[in-house]
């Protein structure tokens, strides 16, 4: 009798316990029909709903609740920002990003209008993330942050998630000597070299490549402005082969 006591006692604290949680999802269903200021139900009050105000001021970027459904405190509805407030996030491959310092000059193309946009470089991210490319290689990315220089007036109809093109600065010079990458070649001393033409004829010659990127490299001696060389030397040329000039088109 007395195990079967202390049995329903402990049922009965149990259902207790039950009947307040249920109690307390009714006050929280209740506060979430009520008005904004709590003030009795919504349906007393007339009201349908009520105002949810943003932090801050902005135009609607993004919405993720787009139909009225029951969602759980915290639960993102819209994503607000500022069109005008852009920056720029470029992945870099990490043996790039390290040639990349803050201040930077950066040129933005290919953004909709064939005129380009000015940046800088205002910061380049401490960390790397991998990111597997197109053919399918893991890379080693770093963001590079830049910020525009150009008023938003000139850019007003870039917004947020658009691609551009950019191209960061890493050294200017005057006055540059250059030669398309396309003449040069290692020779067997593992030095840089190409084909001069003189009278007809092709002549190896050495240089000291200065500054290069993706095109062009900064010839710092061997041959002056003005020289003929030749493009794309194929193992059929060499020094002192007679070639013939092709337009090509």
């Amino acid at each position: 009798a007395r195990m079967e006591t202390r049995t329903q006692d402990a049922a009965l604290e149990t259902a207790r316990a039950s009947l307040r949680v249920r109690e307390f999802e009714v006050q929280t269903a209740a506060a979430a029909l009520g008005n904004p200021q709590g003030n009795g139900n919504s349906a007393d009050s007339g009201l349908c709903c009520f105002e949810v105000r943003a932090p801050v001021s902005g135009t609607i970027l993004k919405i993720y609740q787009e139909s009225e459904a029951v969602v759980n405190a915290g639960t993102p509805l819209v994503e607000i920002g500022d069109p005008a407030d852009l920056e720029i996030v470029v992945d870099l491959l990490s043996t790039d990003a390290v040639k990349v310092s803050s201040g930077d000059e950066v040129l933005i193309e290919d953004w909709g209008e064939p005129r380009a946009l000015k940046g800088r470089v205002r910061r380049v991210e401490p960390f790397g993330f991998t990111k597997v490319s197109a053919l399918g290689i893991e890379e080693q990315r770093v963001n590079v942050i830049v910020d525009f220089v150009d008023p938003p007036a000139e850019r007003k109809r870039l917004g947020h998630g658009y691609r551009v093109l950019t191209k960061i600065v890493l050294w200017r010079g005057d006055d540059v000597l250059m030669a398309p990458l396309s003449a040069l070649f290692r020779d067997h001393d593992n030095k840089w070299a190409l084909f001069r033409v003189e009278d007809g004829r092709a002549h190896q010659v050495m240089v000291e490549v200065g500054h290069m990127n993706g095109r062009n490299a900064e010839i710092l001696s061997g041959i002056k402005a003005g020289d003929r060389i030749v493009l794309h030397p194929s193992d059929a040329v060499g020094d002192d082969i007679r070639v013939t000039a092709r337009e090509v088109r």
